[in-house]
This record gives structure tokens, sequence and C-alpha cells, in this order.
């Protein structure tokens, strides 16, 4: 009877010792662990698996589908030769039809030169501007007469050399026996125009048969003379006798192939000279703008433009 208190006594001390839960149990949920579950984040890039620290497995099916492929970057897209979004600058030009145009401009509408037959197409009839006729030479009867459209006056003659004006080699008062060292037009700084030098027209000087002013025609108007197939350019530079007409400077004359010697040179026929109405060229020895301007206003006359 003595040993069952023992037995109990040694019982109870044994379960005193023992651990307070059993080695295995389950142990309780993590709250933090839950609430990642309900607000998953996007995946990262898993490290390899170290020493005491547990796997991070994948959440299924996140990334199951492959990956859509990533949109170039618009430099990389224009530099890279296999880039489906490259494209060629030149070959654009050459398939737009509006850019071809672009590239192509259309020749503007008159920049062919004006030829000899369209002038003299253009004079073919005369309408007098003057009341009466002029001689060519001194001594010949007065046959032509100066005519006249809207936009210009013009008369057809011979051509004399006029050598007037400042000297130099081949015109002078040894060279030209009617030589006179005056222009009635002067240039810009105050001297006598070089007929040597500018391609002029000389009209009659003021009459009762013509004024010269009185349709638009004055020192540095703009000439267009027309001789054989050559078409030249010059300005309005000096007056000549009251009865005479067709005349031009030694270098006008040069100019058209007709020979320029003041003794005996010239053309006895055959020149058209058209001035146009209310020109100028300032000053009047810039011969290229003479040349620009001539060009233009012969243009608008036989076409006709305003």
């Amino acid at each position: 009877m003595s040993r069952v208190p023992s037995l109990t006594l040694v019982l109870a001390g044994v379960a005193l010792l023992a651990p307070s839960s059993p080695p295995g149990a389950a142990p309780q949920p993590r709250t933090e662990q839950a609430a990642r579950r309900a607000h998953p984040v996007a995946p990262r890039q898993m490290s390899p698996v170290t020493a005491g620290r547990p796997e991070l497995a994948p959440v299924s099916g996140r990334r199951s589908a492959p990956l859509s492929p990533r949109r170039p970057d618009p430099a990389t897209a224009r530099t890279d030769p296999d880039s489906p979004r490259r494209t060629d600058p030149a070959a654009a030009r050459r398939t737009d039809p509006a850019v071809a145009r672009r590239a192509d401009p259309v020749p503007e509408r008159g920049a062919a030169p004006v030829s000899a037959a369209e002038l003299l197409d253009r004079v073919r009839t005369c309408t007098p501007v003057s009341r009466g006729r002029y001689r060519t030479d001194q001594g010949a009867r007065a046959t032509v007469p100066v005519c006249g459209t809207r936009d210009a006056v013009f008369w057809k003659a011979d051509m004399d050399i006029d050598c007037d004006g400042r000297p130099g080699r081949r015109c002078n008062a040894r060279t030209d026996p009617h030589f006179s060292a005056s222009t009635a037009f002067a240039q810009s700084d105050g001297r006598p125009l070089s007929a040597e030098k500018l391609p002029y027209v000389v009209v009659p000087a003021p009459s009762a048969v013509w004024n010269h002013r009185s349709d638009g025609v004055r020192g540095g108007s703009v000439a267009a003379l027309v001789y054989r197939d050559r078409v030249r350019y010059a300005v309005v530079g000096d007056t000549g006798p009251a009865g005479i007409i067709g005349e031009a400077s030694h270098a006008a004359a040069k100019s058209l192939g007709i020979d320029p010697d003041p003794r005996g040179g010239g053309t006895p026929s055959g020149v058209t000279y058209i001035v146009f109405r209310d020109s100028r060229v300032t000053p009047v020895e810039d011969h290229g703008a003479a040349v620009t301007e001539g060009e233009r206003l012969a243009r608008a006359f036989v076409d006709g433009v305003d």
C-alpha cells in the first residue's frame, strides 16, 4: 500500500517538468502574411537560397504567360536598321507627290529670255505718236514715224554711231569728226556718259514732230534694241538733231555686232528701237540694272502683262 502514493508522486513530478505544449504542434498563423496575400505586390527577382533563409516561392500563375515585347524607344527605332519603323527620307520624297512637287519647283513663266522674233512680232503694226516723220540721215527723205503702244514707243531705222561723252581710246576728237565731250544726260557723279562703255540710245531733241517727254521717255529710260536675231538692252543717254532718228552709242552698236567705228560704221537699216514708257534705271550708268529691268519689261511687253 505504501508504494502506490510514491508512484503517484513520481508521475506528478514528471508532468511538472514537461513542456507546456507538445512538440510538433502547428504554430498559429501570422497576421502579416495574411495582409500580404490580401494585397499582392509585383514579383521580385528571387535571390539564391542562403543558409538559414527560407526560399521564396513565386506566386502561382503570376508569370505563366510570356511577357509582351518591350516597345522600342523612338531613338532606337530610328537608328536600328532592322526596325520596321525606319524610313528613308529620300524614298518618302520620291513617293509623296506633294513633296516631289515642292522639291522640283515649276519654272516661272517668262523665265526664258525674250527673243528677237517675239519683240518684232509685237511691233508689226504702227500707231503713230509723232506728228510727222523723221529722216535717217541729213538730206534723206523723212520716212520714219515714232509708233506707240500702251507700254512702249518704238521706231525702225538705221544706226549711226554716237561717240560723244567722256573721251576714251575709241571715242575722242581724233576718232570722231563730230565728237562732243558732253551728253544730254549725265551719270550719277555729274560727269558725261561714256559711249565706249555704256550702251545707250539717242532720241531726237524735242520738236513739233515729237517730244519724247510727253510719252514717258527721259534720260535713263530702258530700251530694247533688236538687230537680226539679237536683243540687247540699253538706256536713253543722249539727244540728237530734232529732225533725225536712228542713233546709238559705240557700246550699243558693238553689242549688236554692228561696226562701232564713228567714221564709217553703223548700218543703213534693220534696227528696231523699243523704249519702255515711264521706265528708268538709277544710276543711269548701271548697265546690269538696265539689262535686268529690260528683260522684265520686254517679257511683260510681249506677253501683254499689265
